[in-house]
């Protein structure tokens, strides 16, 4: 059985510019924290901005229960955009070991990470990061 019509509205903050476009499935949501942008072009939805940009809504039509389930996937992909350029998005990671030690060391003030000795590896895994990236050590943690 398949179902006529299902939606999803989701609030657009007042801080976020007035700026921010759909462009077919291409959803642009640009904020205070900067520009985040993704395309939807391999999912069959159809996206509408309500009223003068207040209101973001997620269609779909005629679809079975498994194909319904794409609406609230791409809402809340949008939510996390709009969350990500209003909040921003902080995580705490830690690198912790059984069997066999892992040293973790950051190099070039915050924008180098190297991981030795991962698995009993020879190899350093070295991770570059990006510009707008921090990254540092709690030295209250061991």
């Amino acid at each position: 059985m398949k179902t006529i019509v299902s939606n999803q509205i989701a609030v657009m903050p007042e801080t976020l510019s007035s700026d921010s476009t759909l462009e077919g499935r291409t959803v642009i949501v640009m904020g205070p924290r900067g520009t985040l942008w993704r395309n939807f072009g391999h999912i069959h939805v159809e996206f509408s901005l309500l009223g003068k940009k207040e209101r973001f809504r997620v269609d779909i039509w005629w679809k079975s229960r498994k194909e319904l389930a794409t609406v609230r996937t791409t809402y809340s992909h949008v939510q996390n955009k709009i969350k990500g350029v209003t909040q921003g998005f902080h995580d705490n990671t830690r690198p912790v070991f059984v069997h066999s030690p892992i040293n973790v060391v950051i190099q070039e003030n915050g924008s180098l990470v190297e991981i030795r000795n991962f698995l009993g590896e020879k190899y350093i895994g070295r991770v570059q990061l990006r510009t707008d990236v921090a990254c540092l050590v709690n030295p209250q943690r061991k």
